[in-house]
């Protein structure tokens, strides 16, 4: 049977708020990674397991905002029994350390968002919005 994408909304990272490493991503990281586009939705950050595709990112008030559409059967039965966190892959082009360890992220390269079990920044997080229509 074909499933129908899953719609699925969250924060992928959150602005000023410290995550397990140490690391506070600031306000305007993404903004020029934004202006490329095209970036992967994976599964667990593994190279080449695509889980769908996102539709929207966005900096807003609170952090990376993105919207996108699970596609792939393995990756919906995993959100189905709890998956929902959000990792960002990263190359950090612009940061600072952090007197308190960790660094100041400031300009990133966005490489690819997964969906993972555990997220490095313990409230990135997704919640289901909904099915998608099929095109019949």
């Amino acid at each position: 049977m074909d499933r129908a994408p899953v719609l699925i909304e969250g924060h992928a990272a959150l602005f000023g708020v410290e995550d397990l490493s140490g690391d506070v991503v600031r306000a305007g990281a993404f903004a020029r990674s934004l202006s490329r586009g095209g970036v992967p939705m994976l599964l667990q950050h593994r190279s080449g397991a695509v889980a769908g595709r996102w539709t929207r990112l966005i900096e807003d008030g609170r952090g990376l905002f993105v919207r996108g559409l699970i596609e792939r059967p393995g990756a919906q039965v995993l959100v189905e029994v709890g998956l929902n966190g959000l990792s960002i892959g990263f190359r950090a082009r612009l940061w600072k350390p952090r007197v308190e360890g960790g660094r100041d992220l400031i300009d990133l390269d966005l490489v690819e968002i997964s969906l993972v079990a555990e997220p490095m920044q313990p409230g990135a997080r997704f919640s289901i919005i909904g099915a998608a229509a099929r095109a019949a």
